[in-house]
């Protein structure tokens, strides 16, 4: 039987009107490119022209052809385009991300401040190798505590969680079967902070009982009794940083009695308490100190000043006295580097203390060798300050100032939260005028220049957490949602409701977060 064929297709019908004309291809401008480096402003190359409708993928294959460098390793970079300082707008965002293409983003762009005839000056980041998913749905509501949830911390590794509440109990959560693992009873009054020892081996607690517990995460007993010393609640802790002390990391507790003790862990004995401040001491953070530092303690009071210590004697070495309010939040751009120790994205476990401190010490001469250590302190004055008290070796001469480099504003009300992104060039603000505000803090020209406000929250902005990539931002608020942020676009890339009141706290690890508040459950989210 002879195949048949199919019936010819059917004529389009244009109702009497001449068939359209079809559209000639849209012609491609070429511009004249000038690659420069978003720390420092230096050229990558020398200018060159190419069609403004390259994709960005083609621009970070080119850029990566450009860079004179030996390694052979593809690095991702992000490419933004500053807005001339005339044509910013307030509160408007002070550059274009190119996304897509330099045409469809720079040159298409409503405000046409860019035209191919001008040379364009692209800034490239380069970004982390590795990515994290954001986070789209509860994987996990965990209840258990049975009142709020005041705060939570994921583990150096993301194995393994644990959470404080108003219950007066700590509860740590195993993450890999989403379960309860451990109970930790011995607070009596709310648990105000947990905070993880760097090598993972111990858990500290503070509560409104003013006693400093420490716990074994593998058995969930207490090591020893409370310690005890503050004669009103512990308001934060720190431990001391993996690369100074890997075997027994001391620990650093701040309270509302305006005091800061620094214990030993070996021995659970008080080594030696920091007076000094006139009223409570909101935060207590445990820095490097630059290169070649020996730790350094930064507290921030209600008394308005930030102060600084050495670790070791305990000396006062600056008083910053800038803020006209209390002080009540501090970020170091060495924060998660100091926070993770020795765990990178690969996921090795060291072998010894001895590795675990070469490498969390290469971990972190790597991040303070481009920039200096850098503090932020955020205050109820509505401002931030941005501070550079040890200069690192070939950074730009602003490191070693008391003074502080910038004066961050725009809230409009107090600020809650400030925290930096894990590769130390970004820091986001949260305030109690539902804004989350991003400040550049890479080094090219202005360090703590405003980027943008990312709005979407109604209610207060309590907490903020970084992704490990530094590429996506998650908020919590008193409007029960956690918000995820796209830095590319400066818009919300996931809402992700479910709690049914005000979340107090969230971390952000892996690809996992996790959130908790006043509704008493614990939400574990992941892609």
């Amino acid at each position: 039987m002879a195949t048949l064929l199919p019936p010819p297709k059917r004529p389009k019908l244009y109702h009497g009107i001449a068939e359209p004309e079809p559209e000639p291809p849209k012609v491609s401008p070429n511009v004249v490119v000038q690659f420069v480096h978003e720390h420092d402003g230096t050229p990558i190359a020398p200018a060159v022209n190419l069609p403004a409708n390259v994709a960005r993928e083609g621009l970070e294959a080119l850029v990566n052809q450009l860079r004179t460098k030996d390694d052979d390793e593809h690095v991702p970079f992000a490419f933004h385009v500053a807005l001339p300082e005339e044509e910013r707008k307030p509160n408007a965002p002070t550059r274009i991300v190119i996304s897509k293409s330099i045409d469809a983003d720079v040159l298409a762009h409503p405000s046409r401040i860019f035209s191919e005839e001008d040379v364009l000056v692209v800034h490239c980041a380069p970004q982390s190798v590795f990515k994290v998913r954001p986070a789209t749905r509860c994987s996990a509501t965990l209840s258990g505590h049975s009142s709020a949830i005041l705060c939570a911390s994921f583990s150096p590794t993301g194995n393994l969680l644990a959470t404080g509440s108003g219950d007066t109990h700590v509860r740590l959560w195993d993450l890999y079967t989403e379960t309860p693992s451990h109970t930790l009873i011995g607070h009596t009054g709310w648990v105000l902070c947990v905070e993880w020892d760097p090598l993972e081996r111990k858990l500290a607690s503070g509560g409104h009982d003013a006693h400093v517990r420490l716990w074994d995460p593998k058995t969930g007993k207490p090591l020893g009794d409370a310690m005890k010393g503050h004669s009103k609640w512990v308001t934060s802790l720190a431990w001391e940083p993996v690369h100074l002390n890997p075997s027994n990391p001391r620990l650093a507790s701040s309270s509302k009695d305006g005091t800061v003790r620094v214990w030993s862990t070996a021995t659970r004995k008080l080594e030696y308490a920091l007076g000094g401040h006139t009223a409570s001491v909101n935060v207590v953070k445990w820095g490097g100190g630059g290169l070649n530092g020996h730790g350094v303690l930064y507290t921030a009071s209600s008394d308005r000043t930030v102060r600084v210590w050495d670790a070791r004697s305990g000396k006062q070495l600056h008083i910053l006295k800038d803020h006209a309010h209390w002080v009540t939040t501090l970020a170091l751009n060495t924060d998660f580097v100091l926070r993770t120790g020795p765990f990178d994205h690969t996921g090795k476990r060291p072998s010894s203390d001895e590795e675990a401190q070469a490498l969390a010490l290469k971990r972190y001469t790597a991040l303070v060798s481009r920039t200096p250590e850098l503090l932020i302190s955020g205050s109820d004055d509505h401002t931030l300050f941005l501070w550079s008290l040890f200069a690192s070796s070939n950074a730009e001469p602003g490191g070693g100032k008391t003074k502080p480099l910038n004066r961050l504003t725009g809230h409009q009300r107090q600020v809650s939260h400030v925290a930096f992104s894990p590769d130390g060039r970004w820091a986001a603000s949260a305030g109690w005028d539902s804004a989350v505000r991003l400040w550049d803090c890479s080094g090219a020209g202005q360090l703590g220049k405003f980027v943008a406000t990312l709005r979407g929250h109604v209610g207060p902005v309590y907490r903020l957490a970084w992704s490990a990539d530094s590429r996506m931002l998650v908020s919590a608020s008193k409007d029960a949602t956690v918000k995820i942020w796209d830095l590319k676009t400066y818009k919300i890339k996931s809402d992700l409701p479910g709690h049914t009141d005000e979340v107090y706290c969230v971390d952000f690890v892996a690809d996992k977060v996790v959130s908790g508040g006043r509704d008493q459950t614990v939400k574990i989210w992941k892609n």
